[in-house]
């Protein structure tokens, strides 16, 4: 017997029909002999409404009253996934993250978990009951609610299997699991069998949206296997876990893009101490989020300097700059929206040369100009023109075999 820890999102619980594809298939991992704990999200576009009609009534709801508002859509699923188990002959019982409970900081609408009582959901399964979690949602130590932001409820089910000590933590969602790259750019892509906790991470910062970076996260300081399955047909998906050696045979195993980027540069900065810091901290201090930074080499006491920041803020990163770049004399300041950042990521760069060579000259040969270039132990990032997004997309998928089916076997 085994405990499992299944996550269904909103588009597996998005109709009463998908519901009931989701409790036969909660059913059959029960009769199979497991114990049995699932965490739900709520139907496809039901917190786009939530959110819409907070947005009738005021330009800046209370957080308090937003996250009241937007958690409820999960209790409507666990309460119809609860109800459609018990119709099937199963004892089934559902919980709020204030029932459980699941207790987080007071940060509204972007929560972070602190803990996670185990005692009311072990007891259910001593008696055999299914056990079904509202995802993305807890309690403050007020009692508030308070909800971990989009995307929470993997960070839920990560965090529940966690406290459980669960032999596996099942992400369900609408594809199979990890692609070497977007599949619905490159049809070649191919499914990974297995990928690190480290490697998953940078995919997921760098645009995969195939799980939540903060469940990632939590899922490798806890060391939670995450096996990411389709919720609408069986087969194996994709297992996120410790890197062990196998993995780092292969080179790079998959790329990334983002497009929503923006790049700003300030031309002749003072190459003094100090600079840097009056540049990035008032951009902090308004949470901006800088990612690639470049500064060139100092000419007559000047130099240049460009980082990359979110598209969304963009404009209000460019007002901050041009202040700060008016107080610091430097020459101006200029920005650039249609760029795209595009990635190869692989633990096995840590063991094997020639990895950006080998990138820099497969963009290089379509003519594809790098603006700038970020590395990491496993990760070569370049911001290219948005325009060529796809293309260099595919010259790099290709470049590393990952069009192969043989990367499978490999893994």
């Amino acid at each position: 017997m085994a405990l499992v820890v299944q996550k269904y999102g909103g588009t597996s619980v998005g109709s009463v029909e998908r519901i009931r594809n989701v409790a036969s298939r909660i059913a059959k991992t029960y009769d199979e002999g497991n114990d049995v704990v699932v965490i739900v999200s709520a139907m496809s576009g039901e917190t786009n409404r939530l959110v819409a009609l907070a947005a009738e009534i005021t330009e800046t709801p209370c957080e308090r009253e937003y996250d009241v508002l937007v958690s409820t859509g999960e209790q409507v699923t666990i309460s119809l996934l609860s109800m459609c188990l018990q119709s099937m002959g199963y004892d089934a019982r559902s919980y709020l993250g204030s029932q459980i409970p699941m207790l987080t900081d007071k940060a509204h609408a972007k929560a972070r978990i602190k803990s996670i009582g185990d005692e009311n959901i072990r007891g259910d399964l001593k008696k055999g009951t299914i056990v079904i979690v509202a995802g993305f949602q807890g309690t403050d130590g007020e009692g508030n609610i308070t909800t971990l932001g989009r995307g929470g409820s993997d960070t839920s089910a990560v965090a529940v299997a966690a406290a459980l000590k669960a032999d596996v933590c099942e992400i369900y969602t609408d594809v199979d699991g990890v692609y070497t790259t977007d599949p619905r750019m490159v049809p070649e892509a191919q499914k990974i069998e297995k990928i690190s906790y480290d490697e998953m991470l940078e995919m997921a910062s760098l645009g995969a949206k195939v799980l939540q970076i903060r469940s990632v996260e939590f899922a490798k300081k806890y060391n939670v296997v995450i096996h990411v399955r389709s919720s609408f047909h069986d087969g194996q998906g994709t297992l996120v876990m410790k890197e062990d050696h196998e993995m780092e045979t292969v080179l790079v195993s998959g790329v990334a893009y983002n497009k929503d980027e923006a790049k700003i540069s300030i031309f002749g900065v003072p190459d003094q101490p100090g600079i840097s810091s009056q540049i990035f901290t008032p951009l902090s201090e308004n949470n901006i989020t800088v990612d690639m930074i470049i500064q060139n080499i100092s000419h007559e006491g000047a130099t240049d300097m460009t980082f990359t920041v979110p598209k969304s803020d963009c404009k209000k990163a460019v007002e901050i700059v041009e202040k700060i770049a008016e107080k610091i004399n430097a020459r101006g300041i200029s920005h650039d929206m249609e760029i795209s950042k595009v990635s190869i990521i692989g633990v096995g760069m840590r063991s094997h040369a020639g990895v950006a060579s080998t990138m820099f000259s497969a963009l290089s040969e379509e003519g594809i100009n790098i603006q700038m270039i970020s590395t990491s132990e496993i990760k070569v990032s370049c911001v290219v023109d948005a325009k060529y997004t796809e293309l260099a997309v595919r010259v790099l998928h290709k470049a590393f075999g990952l069009d192969l089916p043989e990367i499978e076997e490999v893994l």
